[in-house]
């Protein structure tokens, strides 16, 4: 009697056991296999990216994408780190990596995509030439410090200023300046509202996406940058889902040559900078 009551004792454990795995493999399947993607965006184009290019290719493969869209960029990684989103599109890896530090965030940077270069824009003037020595010019740059770096190597470039010998690139400030041959009074606008101001200022240095955003083209820029790695956008998600076949799926349809062909013939993404697996 005792031999039979220890089976079914064994016989009710076992059969618990072959519930328990059984439901755990479907929760986890159901995590594996997710075919809602929800992706956060700034105004801008990296949404159109996403709509026109990606969206169509992940289709055909069961997915359907969620756009969810944060007129402040600071939200954005928080929402993705918290699970209200899969992936975010929006930021540069400089950005990225600035805020994820500070915020001790465990995201991952996955894949560039092309990028919306930052350039100097002006509504009172047409070029660098002749500007006036004597006069203070009012240059309007973002606020935080990866893009005040950003916006500075640029003003370099257009002959703005020089920086002292040694600085760093992806931290440099105002303090690295060795000489200004031109009197600047820099303002530091919040890097959304900056296209908004352009025709306050003498001049502007302005993301590419509020560019495009503010129905403006990048054609009207005095000067357009070439990014470096550290100023090319990028797809986030977090760390824990980096080997999920989501994240795979999205990066393969970045790699297909329909999305190389619509970002080279689409006139939305004239002048974006192309990633180099578009090679």
């Amino acid at each position: 009697m005792k031999m039979k009551k220890l089976a079914w004792v064994l016989i009710s454990i076992f059969a618990l056991l072959v519930v328990t795995a059984c439901s755990s493999s479907e929760q986890t399947a159901s995590v594996d296999e997710t075919k809602l993607i929800r992706v956060g965006f700034t105004p801008g184009p990296y949404s159109d990216q996403v709509r026109k290019g990606i969206e169509p290719i992940l289709k055909e493969k069961g997915y359907e994408i969620e756009y969810n869209e944060f007129t402040n960029g600071n939200e954005i990684n928080f929402a993705l780190e918290e699970g209200s989103l899969d992936a975010n599109i929006y930021q540069h890896t400089a950005y990225f990596e600035n805020f994820i530090g500070q915020n001790n965030l465990n995201l991952v940077e996955m894949i560039k995509v092309p990028t919306a270069p930052m350039g100097i824009y002006s509504d009172q003037y047409t070029s660098f030439d002749n500007l006036d020595l004597n006069k203070t010019y009012k240059i309007a740059i973002p606020n935080d410090p990866p893009n005040i770096a950003r916006a500075l190597r640029i003003l370099e470039e257009a002959g703005f200023l020089k920086f002292k010998q040694d600085y760093e690139p992806i931290s440099v400030s105002t303090k690295d300046v060795e000489e200004y041959y031109v009197q600047i009074e820099f303002i530091e606008v919040e890097q959304a509202q900056l296209a908004r101001v352009i025709s306050d200022v003498d001049f502007a240095l302005v993301n590419g996406n509020y560019i495009l955003a503010s129905d403006r083209k990048l054609s009207d820029s005095l000067l357009l940058e070439n990014p470096p790695f550290e100023y090319q956008n990028l797809v986030a998600v977090r760390a824990e889902d980096q080997d999920k076949q989501f994240v795979k799926d999205l990066i393969a349809a970045y790699q297909t040559k329909d999305f190389q062909t619509l970002i080279e013939t689409d006139p939305q993404f004239e002048g974006f900078w192309h990633p180099e697996y578009f090679k």
